[in-house]
């Protein structure tokens, strides 16, 4: 599965690396810190999940790149991941199609977690039909 990281965050970026490169099934296919770079190389490398800032330098934000990539054909999983965690951040960003939404202070260790359940997911037999 390949995950695109998009956070203005050096650091933020690199502890996301740390995190999920050991994670089976996980491919880091690229990194973005701004709005525009996010959806440009989105479009380019077409990761299956993409975890996603809300705060981003400039006038554009997180929720203008979700809203951008859910409108593509085979738009990715969109993980939200930020600081702005108030419930009408959460609520913009469910209602623009991201499917999960984390607080980086308290939900941090989540991320891992979904991903692991996604992989699972994907590698997982489907039933015979009879």
């Amino acid at each position: 599965m390949k995950v695109f990281i998009a956070d203005d965050s050096r650091v933020i970026r690199g502890r996301l690396v740390a995190l999920l490169s050991d994670l089976a099934g996980v491919e880091i296919c690229g990194q973005a810190e701004d709005a525009f770079s996010a959806i440009k190389e989105i479009r380019a490398l077409a990761p299956d999940v993409v975890i996603l800032d809300i705060h981003f330098p400039g006038s554009s934000s997180g929720i203008f790149v979700l809203e951008r990539i859910k409108r593509e054909r085979n738009a990715p999983v969109i993980i939200m991941l930020t600081n702005y965690s108030d419930q009408q951040y959460r609520k913009r960003c469910i209602d623009a199609g991201a499917a999960f939404f984390f607080d980086k202070s308290t939900e941090f260790e989540k991320v891992p977690e979904v991903l692991s359940t996604l992989v699972s997911n994907l590698t997982r037999p489907s039933p015979v039909h009879d």
